[in-house]
């Protein structure tokens, strides 16, 4: 079995190989050519257990995840795990995966995704609120999908923020990039604006003035009882694109507002099918992706990634 570690991972495939493959998972997602059993949560007060298996022709895998929010103010890792790769003929263990970069690069790149296909090709500027890990690889991706001019980074804890500005300088060079005094800043010089928090109160102020426009992704709020967006956005919007209909049922920023009835459920598509039709917004339409993240991402980019690595020579060759 071939054991991948967080370097590995980073070695094995590039920002556009990455985008290419969650593109076909959303395919593969809205094709039904997949079986993706309901995702196990176990909580413990605030942590929580993930077991994320999922199968499709070629190939089946499990990801187990721990997410202690606790952990940030410990200095250590919010999230960790592991997935684990498996032929879909025989089940032969493949390959174990370094869950915690494995997440980071493919949410990522739902970001990416979500940037490249719901705001203008013109757009030069993003916010991010929630300077986090998975705020990092947001911008990355975004990056990568629009060629930004400027990033704003806003998080409460302004030191966050600095040391997020300081990091992804070193990868995007040619960016200008600046850490945020207040959200209301932030987006009025933003285009697309990516929240990436574990809030259970919105992030944003409840100003249709300051929304009106802009290109939201939300990538918090995974739980019933988190939200990052107001109800002066959802009064804006024609549309809600989720990446999954399962998140109808796991987010608070889903769940919140079709209760209260801010949007109706018909007004919720999944990214699959708004990819396989080509309907993208208007010009001038204020949009918003929310994802919730399924297993079948897991799967398309652990698979790109392991074969890139036999590819390249990379990784490390345990028995078990």
């Amino acid at each position: 079995m071939l054991y991948l570690g967080e370097h590995d991972i980073e070695s094995a495939v590039s920002y556009q190989d990455v985008m290419a493959a969650i593109e076909h998972a959303f395919k593969i997602y809205h094709g039904g050519l997949y079986d993706m059993p309901p995702r196990m949560h176990v909580n413990n007060q605030e942590n929580t257990l993930l077991y994320m298996p999922c199968f499709t022709d070629s190939m089946f895998g499990t990801k187990m995840l721990t997410l202690f929010p606790g952990n940030a103010a410990r200095h250590q890792p919010v999230i960790e795990g592991l997935m684990l790769l498996n032929d879909a003929e025989t089940g032969k263990s493949l390959a174990l995966l370094n869950g915690a970069r494995l997440t980071a690069i493919r949410t990522g790149a739902v970001g990416g995704v979500a940037v490249r296909h719901t705001s203008p090709v013109t757009a030069k500027s993003a916010g991010l609120i929630g300077a986090g890990v998975q705020g990092f690889y947001q911008l990355l991706f975004a990056a990568k999908a629009r060629e930004l001019e400027h990033i704003l980074i806003f998080d409460t804890n302004r030191q966050r923020s600095i040391t997020l500005v300081e990091s992804l300088s070193l990868k995007l060079p040619q960016v200008r990039i600046d850490a945020a005094d207040t959200v209301e800043d932030l987006l009025a010089a933003s285009e697309i604006v990516i929240t990436a928090t574990s809030s259970q109160q919105p992030v944003l102020p409840n100003c249709k003035e300051l929304l009106l426009g802009r290109h939201f992704v939300g990538i918090g709020s995974y739980k019933p009882e988190m939200r990052e967006f107001p109800e002066a956005l959802y009064q804006l919007l024609e549309q809600v694109i989720v990446d999954t209909e399962h998140g109808l049922h796991e987010s608070g920023d889903l769940i919140t507002p079709l209760e209260q009835g801010w949007i109706r459920e018909e007004q919720v598509r999944t990214f699959g099918d708004l990819l396989v039709t080509g309907d993208t917004p208007k010009e001038g339409e204020t949009t918003l992706f929310k994802s919730v993240g399924m297993a079948l991402f897991d799967l398309a980019v652990g698979e790109l990634i392991y074969h890139k690595a036999l590819e390249k020579g990379i990784g490390q060759r345990i028995d078990y």
